[in-house]
């Protein structure tokens, strides 16, 4: 049996960019080695959920694990409070959230509260809130962890009774169908009253305390001396937390191991692909947080790589880096990224592997186009290389180029079914 490499480029997917004439960021960035790589294998294109859906990045990597996220997901919230050792028990209410920043009208002017929160001073605003804010709309405790920069979590256990996840986001730019977080194209930028999508009291006491607590906290952030000091220096306060894709419980995934006969490592970044690799029965390769710095961060990934490839048949990559610049709409900042992912990843490890003995896979989890700022619905490419993978002609690696490939076009769900059966053929 050959290994799997299954690398995914986060948010990879655009649309043809005014600032790139016309190209999409990966189409005009520098990618001789992921370009050799399409000329060696097998292209296509990759609805990484469904047509028509613009997923998250959660139920984006469900799926292609190989998973049915609408069978096995119960939102986000779960996800990242698991990856950071919260126990999420049944009736406990979990989310994802971000520090954001909002003026005296509602008004947020920054989602991300200007993208620029260090972790350190998101660390030391959780623990102030934690510390001041209290919850007496209905007895309940809480906690509050920040995790990588403006990002964090939110977990609520009441003491009346459990509650449900069946309620509204309080960040306008995320809607909710059922269980999964949909990105909206357009919003109106104001922070949302949470509501109960349904009339059972565990959902009413659900929305009063998140709303409780998102007042709340944004009055203690308000007078934070961390804020107080990024105001001072011009930079947007994290004066509010933003509230979304709620869990009650956690996902109940097959071990991906028995699912697929395959032992697995996970390489990632972010609480959410961390909380689905453990969920599925990975293992997680310990990694420090990235410094931004592509030639510390890559080649550090490249030798991680080659050590665990004779762990394991199979490592899960998941790389950050192009979903960033897309949702801050910056095309220039996305191509050099996807730039260095081919330089300092690709071009530190294909030297080290032998393609013969592998089957590479390379995709990504959505698509996050410059001109929206958001994920959207358009399909990912896909590219397949190594052992006994013989060439369709695809000339590079891009939107446009994959499409034409012989694989077509593929669901999410599709992919670990064929490449357990392309690392199969390596059997005696």
């Amino acid at each position: 049996m050959y290994k799997l490499l299954y690398i995914v480029l986060d948010g990879l997917g655009d649309r043809p960019c005014r600032d790139l004439n016309g190209k999409t960021p990966l189409e005009a960035a520098e990618t001789p080695n992921m370009d050799k790589l399409a000329s060696l294998g097998k292209s296509g294109i990759v609805d990484t959920v469904g047509p028509g859906i613009a997923p998250e990045s959660d139920i984006a990597v469900i799926s292609i694990l190989g998973y049915d996220a609408e069978k096995y997901y119960t939102g986000r919230g779960p996800l990242e409070c698991y990856a950071i050792g919260i126990d999420v028990k049944p009736g406990d209410l979990a989310f994802r959230v971000n520090f954001a920043t909002m003026d005296e009208n509602r008004y947020l002017s920054d989602r991300r509260a200007g993208r620029d929160l260090s972790t350190e001073e998101a660390k030391a605003l959780a623990e102030e809130v934690n510390n001041k804010v209290k919850l007496t709309s209905h007895p309940a405790e809480f906690k509050f962890v920040s995790t990588v920069g403006h990002r964090g979590v939110l977990w609520i256990r009441c003491k009346e009774g459990p509650l449900s996840a069946n309620i509204t986001n309080t960040d306008p730019a995320y809607d909710k169908i059922g269980y999964f977080g949909v990105a909206k194209e357009k919003f109106e930028p104001y922070l949302q009253v949470c509501k109960p999508l349904d009339d059972s009291i565990e959902a009413r006491r659900a929305a009063d305390l998140t709303n409780e607590f998102v007042e709340k906290s944004h009055i203690v952030l308000n007078n934070a001396e961390v804020n107080l000091k990024r105001k001072a220096q011009g930079k947007m306060m994290g004066n509010v937390i933003l509230t979304r894709d709620a869990g009650d419980r956690l996902p109940q995934f097959p071990d991906i191991k028995k699912l697929f006969g395959l032992n697995f490592a996970c390489f990632a970044e972010m609480p959410v692909e961390m909380g689905i690799a453990m969920l599925t029965g990975m293992d997680i390769v310990e990694l420090p947080e990235p410094t931004g710095d592509p030639e510390v961060d890559y080649p550090l990934r490249v030798e991680k790589t080659v050590e665990y490839m004779n762990r394991y048949d199979a490592l899960y990559i998941h790389l950050k880096g192009p979903d960033i610049p897309g949702h801050d709409g910056k095309a220039i900042e996305k191509r050099d990224s996807i730039s260095a992912i081919d330089k300092y990843f690709f071009g530190g490890l294909l030297p080290r592997i032998n393609l013969s003995d592998v089957v590479m896979a390379i995709t990504a989890d959505h698509s996050t186009p410059c001109d929206l700022r958001a994920h959207s619905d358009d399909p990912v490419p896909l590219l397949i290389v190594g052992a006994g993978i013989e060439s369709d002609g695809t000339l590079n690696y891009s939107e446009r180029e994959c499409s034409k490939g012989s694989l077509g076009r593929l669901l999410g769900n599709q992919l670990m079914p064929l490449f357990v059966k392309l690392i199969g053929k390596g059997e005696d």
